[in-house]
């Protein structure tokens, strides 16, 4: 199927031949509705169905509109409180002592992550920043080609277009020529017309004397 082209572009220069054009399509532009100045802001509501199932998200965001401050941080965890009752009482001393081991058992996991950090996290950091920089250099390399491809298709573009459009101003010009001869011939068939009938007058006149 043959491409079909209802403008050129790269080749029609009617805008600068013609000026009152020009004037006509900037009043045309200016009648579009322009965007607006600020963005349209967000629903301050996220949907429900992203917040059924996240109790927890719904409640930090209810707390953020109502503008309350952060909670502060629970510190109970990293205490060892010691019975409430001198010298207290068994369970009392069963719960402390339950903490203690709590905690004593999350310093050790502490312990035990943080010397895995040192062991591993340079290396897993290095070969995650070296994913990075592949990655970078790909998206980078691909942005290039995309560029490129763009310049390629408009260069192609213009290049079928002044090609089309000195078609088109040949066929044009050409067109113009026989319309000119036709215009032409017309008027020297007239012009025949009315010599043929001055002749043909002529003839009788001199037929009937």
């Amino acid at each position: 199927m043959d491409d079909l082209f209802d403008s050129l572009p790269y080749y029609d220069d009617d805008l600068d031949k013609f000026p009152h054009l020009k004037q006509k399509v900037d009043q045309e532009f200016a009648r579009q509705p322009k965007p607006p100045a600020t963005p349209i802001p967000l629903s301050p509501h996220p949907s429900n169905y992203l917040l059924s199932n996240h109790p927890h998200l719904a409640a930090e965001l209810e707390r953020i509109e109502a503008h309350k401050p952060f909670p502060a941080l629970d510190t109970l965890r990293y205490q060892l409180p010691e019975p409430t009752s001198n010298p207290g009482t068994d369970a009392e001393w069963d719960a402390a002592l339950k903490n203690a081991r709590a905690q004593l058992e999350h310093q050790h996991a502490r312990q035990t992550n943080l010397t895995l950090l040192q062991k591993y996290g340079p290396n897993a950091w290095r070969i995650h920043n070296h994913l990075l920089e592949a990655t970078a250099v790909q998206t980078e390399r691909a942005l290039e080609e995309l560029r490129q491809l763009t310049v390629d298709v408009n260069r192609e573009r213009k290049n079928n277009q002044d090609r089309l459009g000195q078609q088109l101003t040949t066929l044009e010009t050409r067109w113009t020529e026989l319309i000119s001869s036709v215009l032409q011939i017309e008027m020297a068939n007239v012009a025949l017309d009315a010599e043929i009938e001055r002749l043909n007058k002529k003839e009788a006149d001199l037929a009937g004397m």
